[in-house]
């Protein structure tokens, strides 16, 4: 007993508050703080740069369905191919935040399983999109993004916090969470440590911005953050958990397989940054 008293018990309740008889409940209202952050820094870029006010109003649009269903639909495919791909049910339940109910019927869940990967691509899917309709440049759309990005990231890391889910792996540093929710051992509290780092990124790319503002458009900042990110993300998984019993037989989590890529491409855009300079 007076070992647990050295780690920090965890277990916030999962609604944040009710209004009326609707409840919010914490990842929810990471997810909205993550957007307004990213919307009002986004926004004061596109002043900076005089981009008319026309082209920012549908870009969040673009933007929240992206995220949303990228993140979605990476989870059921790549985490979950088996529940989610192998009956009519799944599929539904893939594409639409509601549970089947063994006795008949279904409820209302909400999406219970969305994956970084997968918003990250779907976001990038919809930028394209964006930009054939406003016909800006996608450099200067991914680049103004990435700047904010780091907030977005930073509050969800958080939501995943208070929802006690993506758990580390059991350890005995002094900082480790009781996730009570899940178990009694104390455990490397990983969204911590990722919402840490995607702070600090948002900070840096802030810095970064107000000293060399004239390297929006060239990648630099897109490249900064899918390297900073995916690289941090492909050590940290380290610390983690695997979320699906599949991925301990592989040499790599799939956490880990799917950060490579988004590496790679990184690294390729702050080289052509630098070239294109």
């Amino acid at each position: 007993m007076q070992q647990l008293l050295s780690f920090i018990l965890w277990n916030p309740h999962l609604e944040a508050f009710h209004i009326g008889s609707i409840s919010v409940r914490w990842y929810g209202l990471c997810w909205f703080l993550g957007f307004a952050v990213a919307y009002i820094v986004v926004r004061q870029l596109y002043k900076d740069q005089k981009i008319k006010d026309e082209l920012f109003d549908p870009l969040f649009i673009y933007c929240f369905i992206g995220i949303l269903v990228g993140a979605r639909l990476g989870h059921c495919i790549f985490y979950q191919p088996g529940e989610f791909l192998t009956s009519f049910k799944g599929i539904v339940e893939m594409l639409l935040p509601i549970h089947f109910l063994p006795e008949g019927g279904w409820k209302f869940i909400g999406y219970a399983g969305l994956a970084s990967h997968g918003g990250t691509l779907g976001l990038i899917i919809a930028l394209w999109l964006y930009v054939r309709k406003t016909k800006l440049s996608i450099w200067t759309v991914l680049d103004n993004i990435a700047i904010a990005t780091g907030s977005m990231a930073c509050f969800i890391r958080l939501g995943n916090l208070m929802n006690s889910e993506i758990i580390g792996k059991v350890t005995q540093v002094p900082w480790a969470f009781i996730f009570e929710r899940v178990d009694d051992l104390p455990r490397h509290p990983g969204q911590l440590y990722e919402a840490i780092a995607y702070a600090l990124l948002f900070f840096l790319s802030i810095w970064l911005y107000k000293h060399y503002p004239k390297k929006v458009g060239t990648g630099f900042y897109f490249g900064l953050t899918l390297t900073f990110i995916f690289t941090f993300r492909f050590f940290i998984e380290y610390t983690k958990e695997v979320q699906e019993a599949f991925e301990a037989s592989l040499p790599l989590d799939m956490g880990q397989i799917l950060s490579i890529p988004f590496v790679i491409i990184g690294v390729w855009c702050m080289l052509r940054a630098k070239k294109k300079q």
